[in-house]
Formats: C-alpha cells, structure tokens, sequence
C-alpha cells in the first residue's frame, strides 16, 4: 500500500496553509469515493470488520468504536468517503440553520512540534438546507452517521433556542443522532448555554420533536463538578449520552512560538485534559448512559484507556491530521489485542471496566 502512504502525502500537504491542504485532501475523499475499484482496495486495507469489535446502538451497527469527529466534514460531503478510512462511525457537521462564512482567516493552524492543531473556523458550513440535500442522496449507508449542530454566530443567547428547534425539525428524519454542539469556543456566547435551564429546556423541546438520541457535546475547560452536574441535568432531561471533549482555550499547554489566544485547540496537548475530565464523567456516568470520548486519542492503548473509563465508542480528528487513516487501523487492531490480553472475548466487557466491582 505504499501508493497510499500519507506520511508521503503529508509531506506534500503540510506545504500548503491548512484550509489550503484540507480542500486538496478532501478532493481526493471524493474522488476516491467515485471510483468504486479504488475505493474497495483503500478500505480493504485500512477497514478492521472484527466480531470482538461489534457493537449495536440505536438499531445500527458499530463495526468498530473509532469513529471520526465532528468539524471535519462540515457539510456531509465525505459520508461514503469514511468507511473507505477505516472509520466505524462519522460526525458531520456542525450545520447551523443558514449558511455561514465563519470567522476571518487565517483561522486554522497547526502546532507542529505539538501534533496538535488550533482552530478559530466559527461553524462555516452550508446551512441545514444543503447537509438536507446532501442526506437525501444515501440511498443506502451500512455505517452510522451522527449530525452534529449549532446555533448561527448572529442568533442572540436568548433566541438560540429557536436555532436548535429549527435544526431538530430539519433533521428528525435523517441520521443516526444528533449531537447538539454548545461547547465550541469560537461563536461568542456558545459556552455560555452550558448552563442547566439551557439544557433542561433543549432537551424538553427535543423530545417533543424527534425520536433520534439527542447527545450533548461538553468543553474540557469546565471544573470535573461542574461537568458532572450539568451532564447528570442533561441525562435526566432525556439526553440519549455524552460526549467529551471539545477543543480546549487553556493557552498554557502550549509553548510554540506561533502561540495564539484565541481558537480551540485539539490534538496531542489536549489528550490529558479530555482524558481526565472523561475519566471524572465515567466514575459519576457509566451505566446510567452511553459516553463518548474524543480529544487527542492517539494509539489503541489511549483509545483503550477511555473505554475502560466508561466510552462506548471514541473519535478522531487531529491526530489524523498528523498520522493518516493508518492510525485508525492501528487502534482498531490494537484494541483487539488489548482486549485478549486482559482475557476479554468482546469490547463490551472492557467498557467501564475501571468501575466494575467484577473486573476481570
């Protein structure tokens, strides 16, 4: 497979900026994704199909637990493309109700010597409106597909509500779950509707409009109590899980001499925190929903690590960045044989085993 080597690609890409580098690499997504001989000889190398990896959620397969993250495919234009990665699972989005640019560029950066990226893109994406078309065009999906949402940067605090009803209405039919998105550091006020009247009401008004589980996606910036509180409220309000972590604004992981203050950032330097906080959600949570971690998960021991915390299912984006669709194949074949040698037979009897009295 050395004709896909990324690190041989990633050598060409990180000479461009990276929105520059994303569009190019997303144009081979697609193109890939059009020619079905290409595409089955990519996913044949990189897709790990193991029975001690299957698991079943909301009636659809997970025939693994790597899944990727939402932000990289905004306006669900590498749906099919995914798979072909090696990817259980994929999040688009995060759509808003309308069309909309984002902030300023430049507005993505990589920290290098960091294997972590920081990024300030503000929810662009196409608006509801087109991902609806985009959808209307899977005729057929063996794998399942979260949406990811949030509110229009120039919705007022007080009207977001309305945003996110708009979204529920427009997606109720489509998917496999939505992900409401309140966590994202770069639409101004966004964080601050992590609070329990926000979350109460947004879940009451989901319930009254869809049947699809409703997750909530938390910010690794807040105190572990204060996470756990507000993810016990958004359980009791009929949230179907959790997902943690977002990007994190705590400037002081980094050094590099790029050094910004503004943007979230993913990647190597968040691992530790999202682990951490994670670890604090697992404790209070596992058993009572279904928890999903994400945040510089790089290598089957780290994914390992949040599973036995308590995740179900984990995602990936930066890292990709810096090591290709072969780290999904790494962490796939090394969950199994994790997993065998703590005498496990299938991934469910690792999950929360941190937590279990009867741990193996």
């Amino acid at each position: 497979m050395s004709f896909f080597s990324y690190q041989t690609l990633k050598k060409i890409l990180f000479n461009f900026d990276p929105e520059t580098a994303h569009a190019i690499a997303s144009l081979g997504l697609r193109t890939v994704a059009h020619c079905p001989t290409l595409m089955r000889m990519v996913k044949d190398h990189y897709f790990v199909d193991d029975t001690m990896l299957h698991q079943e959620f909301f009636g659809r397969t997970f025939r693994n637990p790597v899944g990727l993250g939402a932000g990289f495919d905004k306006n669900g234009q590498y749906i099919t493309a995914m798979p072909t990665l090696g990817f259980g699972f994929t999040e688009i989005g995060t759509v808003t109700p309308k069309p909309q640019p984002g902030n300023p560029k430049p507005r993505l950066f990589r920290l290098t010597d960091d294997d972590s990226l920081q990024n300030a893109m503000g929810f662009n994406n196409k608006g509801s409106h087109y991902m609806i078309q985009r959808l209307k065009k899977l005729y057929f999906l063996d794998y399942p597909v979260g949406i990811n949402i949030g509110k229009n940067k120039v919705t007022p605090e007080e009207e977001a509500l309305g945003d996110y009803e708009t979204l529920f209405r427009a997606f109720k039919d489509y998917g496999d779950y939505i992900v409401i998105n309140i966590s994202s550091p770069n639409t101004p006020g966004l964080r601050d509707l992590q609070n329990e009247n926000f979350i109460k009401a947004i879940f009451d008004m989901a319930k009254e409009i869809t049947s699809q589980p409703v997750f909530l996606k938390i910010a690794p910036d807040m105190e572990a109590e204060d996470a756990i509180t507000l993810c016990k409220v958004a359980v009791d309000a009929g949230a179907a899980g959790i997902i943690a972590t977002n990007t994190t604004i705590d400037y002081s992981l980094t050094d590099s001499p790029l050094k910004r203050t503004f943007g979230g950032i993913s990647g190597a330097l968040l691992t530790e925190k999202s682990y951490q906080l994670f670890r604090a959600l697992g404790k209070e949570l596992y058993g009572k929903t279904m928890l999903i971690s994400v945040g510089g998960i790089d290598s089957a021991e780290e994914a390992y690590r949040r599973i036995k915390a308590g995740a179900s299912l984990v995602q990936v984006y930066s890292m990709l960045v810096y090591r290709g669709p072969e780290l999904i194949k790494e962490i796939n074949e090394g969950l199994i044989k994790l997993l065998k040698q703590d005498g496990y037979s299938h991934i469910s009897e690792a999950i929360g085993a941190d937590w279990r009295t009867n741990e193996k």
